[in-house]
Formats: structure tokens, C-alpha cells, sequence
């Protein structure tokens, strides 16, 4: 029903991985989250050993074992590239895994819709009229951001649907690749901004303003949203790109384009989620490298500080170093305890919008907690729990369900059901509808069933929160997970 991280491929060691690249002659050097090498794709052909001279464009990650080629785009799993290995020694020109001829087709509909609409849309600076672009520029808070900075970035407007569009160009080969449009909207007194991207988010593997990255940049500002790059370069002069799904996730597959940069200093938001997300995302970057913006009241998103006229370049000369030695004395500590004291709600957690009581009990989903949830057989556990899940998971919280006892299919009808609030088998001319806006929603399953052995479903979750930044796991239920034959054992 949706994108479901199914037991992972099986694990491989950077030792082995490493011993492999030795065995067959493959010149590779360490990077930060991949090694190095040559690309089997390119050049030459054959059984000639892949040569040192060769640029080093394929990159294989640390953890996974999978590779991306900058060059060709191929990608694929460990498994896959021992496969092109195998067939190179043959002489047998290597081919790239293929995805299905039914995603090749959805992808190429997606960048066809994506050429039309950027077509349609107009440079911010070309509408009919000044009054115009300066009502425009208001309503997304982009008064301060010249022309010039709109220009270099490509960002254009659509006015049929009062939207900004931000491009997805390919690193390749600067052919128009995918696009995120941004519109804004008013509810009362609050301003929220909706996000729609073609491709689909998950094949959406931008990082917005990469084709402005020269060879020679060795610093960078990562920020999770495309305004804070734009504000980042115009006040700052420096390199900058933002994330496709902002705080959310860091998909691994854009980690071989950040390999280059020797220090990258993440500014992803200005309340505290960005912050931890943060410094999930610098342990996958490699913690050495990487800098933080604390979130504080002189120190909000990039934007914020543009407006407010902050001295940018300074708020960036105070990011805070991410490794850390093992032992910190208070002096270290100060500020961070200092942000929990201004901050007390946040640092309660992400609070539930359909159970105020629930928040008065537990405070909110905090990271490393456990809540049992018990309760006599149909009760309501499952049905409470998914619209708990839901309501977490609406608000931007990345959710993986292990359902042991009842299937996926079921499961994600009951919370689609509850997404909707309404019977959509009385109505099923609004599946689609619906369907559409569930499917945003950062919600993955396990795929197990019944019993299953206690290892094999922690490797599924922590392959679950490498790949998509999993903050949330839910397991219904225990019993049905380990078998009713070790109830009596204390596991």
C-alpha cells in the first residue's frame, strides 16, 4: 500500500567491503560516509582493471553497502555491484540495475507534467507589474531577497496556483529533472506553507541549488528549506542547499553529492525537531565535519534572519562543533540546558492534536521512550494506537508500523479511515483524493506477519532508521511478535 522498508538486504561490513575491493584490484580511498572509486559504468571496458587515474565518481555507502555513480546515475545494492564486478571480469559491458518498466513510465509522466508546469511558470521578476512581484514577495516573506538571488536559483512563480516553483535540475546533465512547488495558506492568524513535488517525494532525491556547487567548494550550509539557501546565500556568499523533505529525512542516496565538502555546518530550523534532526543527520555525514545552529531567539531559521537583519556570517561562526570527547564538563552544557529552559514545551515533545488529555499524561512523543499500551482482547488497542500513530505522523513525526497481528492492508484502511474522518465505502468516488494525500504522509510498514525472530526484526528497524530517519516505531502487538511459547520466558 505504501513504501514499505522490507527486511533489508543482507548486511555487509565496511570490512568486507573493503577486503572485496581489494581482492579485485579496485583502487578505492576512505570518504566520509562512502568510499571512492572508479566508476564501472563509464571509460573503459572489459577485463582491464579499473585504473587510479580514472575519476573516482562511484560511491559506496559505509552502512549499506549501496552505490550511486555521479556520472551515469546508476545505482544499486551491494549485491548489484558485485554483480557489474563479476559480469567487467567476463567482459561483459556492466549494465545498471533497471527499475520497473511501470516506475520508468511513472517517472517520465512525472518530468513531463513537471516541463509544463515550469513552462507555464514565470520569473518572479517578469510579472505584469511591480505592485505584483512586491504582494507576491510579502505573502511568502521573501521581501528581502533581490532579484538577483531568485535569478541565480531559477525559482520562478505560477500564477494560476499562487505557488513558488523551485527546480530540479540533474547534476549531470542541467536537464530539467523534477520540481517542488510552495504555496502558502492562511487560517485565522497562522500562516502555513504546503508543499507539493513531481516527481513523488520518495523518488524526489533533490537537493535544491547543486548545480551551483563549484568543484572547489569544501564548505557548506545544509538547511530544509529552499527559501533558508536562498536567504543563506544572498546574506552570507555562502555555498548552500536545502533538503527535499527538510528536518524529516537525509535519504543516503544524496550523501555521495556531500562528500566533497570538508565542513558542513547544518541550519535546518529554528524549533528544536530541527535540532535533533540535525544531529541524526551529522552522525550520518560523519560527525567530524559537521557544525550546528542552535535554534534560539537570536538565532532563527536563515530567512527569519535575513528579515530581522542578523548578522548571518556570525550566527554561522557559532555553530557548534558535533563531535564531542566523552567526557563534557557544565561550562560545555551551558547553552544547551539554557535552549531546554526557554524551550520547555518543545522539549516535552511533539504534542497530539486530537488527545489534549494524552499530552497532560505523557507530555508528548519524546525520542528514546516507551509507552506500553495493555488492555483485554478487542478492547481497542490497534484502533487507538493508529490514530495515536496517525496523529504524530500527520505532523511531520517519520513513523515505521509493525503490525504483527493484523495485515498492512487492513491496518492502512483503518488509517486511512481515520485520515479522513469519514466512511469511504460510502464514497468511493474520493478513494483517490485521499489515497493521494495518505500517501504524503512520512508512514512506512514492516512487512512481517505472526511470530518472527527478534533479530531479524531489529535489523528491519534499524535499516528502517538509516534509510528514512524513523523517530517513531510501533509494535502490535508483543505477543503476536514473539510467539505465544515465550510468554513465560523474560525476554
Amino acid at each position: 500500500v505504501l513504501p514499505s522498508p522490507d527486511r533489508p538486504a543482507p548486511s555487509v561490513s565496511i570490512t568486507e567491503i573493503r577486503q572485496y575491493l581489494r581482492a579485485q584490484d579496485i583502487p578505492f580511498h576512505d570518504g566520509y560516509s562512502c568510499l571512492h572509486t572508479p566508476s564501472l559504468f563509464t571509460g573503459d571496458r572489459g577485463d582491464q582493471p579499473l585504473s587510479a587515474n580514472a575519476p573516482f565518481t562511484l560511491f559506496i555507502d559505509k552502512t549499506t553497502g549501496s552505490f550511486l555513480c555521479t556520472a551515469t546515475l546508476a545505482e544499486g545494492t551491494w549485491q548489484d555491484f558485485q554483480a557489474n564486478v563479476e559480469m567487467r571480469l567476463r567482459g561483459v559491458t556492466p549494465i545498471p540495475p533497471a527499475s520497473s518498466e511501470e516506475t520508468e513510465e511513472e517517472m517520465r509522466q512525472a518530468r513531463e507534467d513537471a516541463r509544463c508546469i515550469w513552462e507555464r511558470a514565470l520569473p518572479l521578476w517578469e510579472l505584469l507589474d511591480e505592485k505584483e512581484t512586491k504582494e507576491t514577495k510579502a505573502l511568502f516573506g521573501i521581501s528581502q531577497v533581490t532579484d538577483a538571488t531568485l535569478k541565480r536559483f531559477g525559482v520562478r512563480y505560477l500564477r494560476t496556483a499562487r505557488s513558488l516553483v523551485f527546480p530540479w535540475f540533474s547534476p549531470q546533465d542541467a536537464t530539467l529533472k523534477g520540481l517542488k512547488l510552495l504555496r502558502v495558506e492562511k487560517k485565522g492568524g497562522t500562516i502555513t506553507y504546503v508543499e507539493e513535488t513531481l516527481p513523488r517525494f520518495d523518488s524526489y532525491r533533490n537537493l535544491f541549488g547543486l548545480p551551483l556547487i563549484g568543484r572547489r567548494d569544501t564548505e557548506l550550509v545544509l538547511t530544509g528549506w529552499e527559501l533558508d539557501a536562498l536567504a543563506l546565500h544572498q546574506a552570507a556568499g555562502v555555498a548552500s542547499l536545502a533538503l527535499p523533505r527538510g528536518a524529516s529525512c537525509l535519504p543516503p542516496t544524496l550523501l555521495p553529492y556531500l562528500e566533497q565538502f570538508k565542513r558542513i555546518t547544518l541550519w535546518l530550523g529554528e524549533d528544536l525537531r530541527s535540532w535533533e534532526a540535525a544531529k541524526l543527520f551529522a552522525r550520518k555525514l560523519s560527525l567530524k565535519r559537521c557544525s550546528l545552529v542552535r535554534p534560539g531567539n537570536l538565532q532563527p531559521r536563515p530567512l527569519e534572519a535575513l528579515n530581522q537583519g542578523l548578522n548571518v556570517t556570525k550566527i554561522l561562526r557559532s555553530a557548534l562543533l558535533a563531535s564531542h570527547k566523552s567526557i563534557v564538563s557544565f561550562r560545555q552544557l551551558r547553552e544547551e540546558v539554557f535552549g531546554e529552559l526557554v524551550n520547555t514545551e518543545q522539549v516535552s515533545g511533539v504534542k497530539w492534536a486530537r488527545f489534549p488529555e494524552l499530552n497532560k499524561l505523557l507530555k508528548g512523543h519524546r525520542r528514546g521512550e516507551l509507552t506500553i499500551f495493555t488492555g483485554p482482547t478487542g478492547s481497542g488497542k490497534t484502533t487507538f494506537i493508529s490514530e495515536y500513530a496517525l496523529d504524530l505522523c500527520m505532523q511531520g513525526v517519520c513513523t515505521l508500523w509493525g503490525s504483527f497481528e493484523i495485515n498492512n492492508v487492513r491496518l492502512a484502511k483503518i488509517m486511512l479511515t481515520q485520515f479522513a474522518g469519514r466512511r469511504l465505502e460510502d464514497q468511493l468516488e474520493l478513494y483517490d483524493e485521499w489515497a493521494d494525500r495518505f500517501e504524503e504522509l512520512p508512514l512506512y510498514f514492516m512487512t512481517f506477519h505472526g511470530q518472527q525472530n527478534i533479530k531479524t526484526v531489529i535489523d528491519t528497524m534499524q535499516h528502517a532508521v538509516y534509510m528514512y530517519d524513523i523517530t517513531h516505531v510501533v509494535v502490535d502487538n508483543l505477543q503476536f511478535m514473539m510467539g505465544h511459547e515465550h510468554l513465560s520466558v523474560d525476554r
